[in-house]
């Protein structure tokens, strides 16, 4: 897979995600968070299982043995971001859960500086102000404006910028991407039951009757097909170009709450969700302005 193409599987990616705010909103009618997050992922874990099982008996029995960890950090830092999100859901909207997630993109170039002691591009400065500058726009200019929900989804951002980090480097490293999906399922499967249980969720036949449909879509969708692929597109590209696709998820979701949940933004609204994306875009561009310079190069010396 060239990076391009593994660019346009992020962006159908992100049109997954996007439209998935939809299910997740709805789900909350019938179903609790860490119920629904349960069974979705299990069902996204069985959707991939087949794959994953005949990688994992391809695998070297030293290298399976060792994977077993850094899969099960993964899913549980995926499991941290999904579940601060779903919990938001619950009192926010479709629109504002898909504007606040973004937050995670001008986080991600500031935690590789963390992680590797390399500063940052000079951008990334702007370019978070005028995330947090959407943000306060997107509260009608108080702080007081974001609801309980919303801010459960902005502290969502830090284990989704962690997971972004690290994920393709994980799937890159074992060479077994449909396994490592798999494994991070299961943990965030696994870990949403014990809290279904002690908050007393509805989780019955009759809960997940009547979220059925979101069940699916978020299960096989979202999870399934949108997780897996974000794990073997990651392979082939840069975290900053996964970023940037990524952050449309937004816009997706933007359209989609617009579309199916009538949801509205005032003019401020508006301009502060525009600020927001121009942020993620910002943050994002001395690695597109590299990569172009890089294949102008190698154009010239053909």
């Amino acid at each position: 897979m060239t990076r391009w193409q593994a660019n346009l599987v992020l962006l159908l990616t992100t049109v997954i995600w996007g439209s998935a705010f939809v299910a997740q909103n709805l789900a909350m009618a019938h179903m609790g968070p860490m119920g629904y997050t349960a069974v979705r992922f299990a069902l996204g874990a069985l959707v991939v299982l087949p794959l994953a099982w005949r990688e994992w008996q391809a695998l070297p029995s030293h290298l399976s043995r060792k994977s077993l960890m850094p899969v099960a950090a993964l899913g549980l830092l995926l499991w941290g971001g999904v579940v601060l999100q779903q919990i938001g859901i619950v009192s926010t909207t479709v629109t504002n859960a898909g504007l606040l997630t973004v937050m995670y993109v001008p986080l991600v170039p500031l935690l590789a500086w963390w992680r590797s002691r390399t500063a940052p591009h000079a951008l990334v400065w702007p370019a978070a102000v005028l995330c947090l500058l959407g943000t306060y726009l997107l509260s009608g200019a108080n702080w007081s404006g974001l609801n309980r929900g919303d801010w459960w989804v902005l502290a969502s951002a830090l284990p989704f910028a962690l997971h972004m980090l690290v994920v393709g480097e994980v799937a890159s490293r074992l060479n077994a991407p449909f396994t490592v999906a798999c494994g991070q399922f299961v943990v965030c499967s696994l870990a949403s039951l014990p809290f279904a249980w002690l908050w007393n969720e509805p989780f019955g036949a009759a809960a997940m009757q009547g979220a059925l449909w979101a069940i699916f879509y978020g299960g096989v969708l979202s999870v399934g097909v949108g997780y897996t692929l974000q794990v073997v597109a990651q392979q082939h590209t840069q975290p900053a170009d996964a970023a940037i696709l990524m952050s449309c998820e937004t816009l997706f979701a933007t359209l989609f709450g617009f579309l199916i949940m009538g949801d509205r933004l005032s003019s401020l609204g508006w301009v502060g969700a525009a600020l927001m994306v121009a942020g993620s875009l910002a943050v994002q561009w001395p690695a597109i302005a590299n990569y172009r310079g890089a294949g102008a190069s190698r154009k010239a010396s053909k």
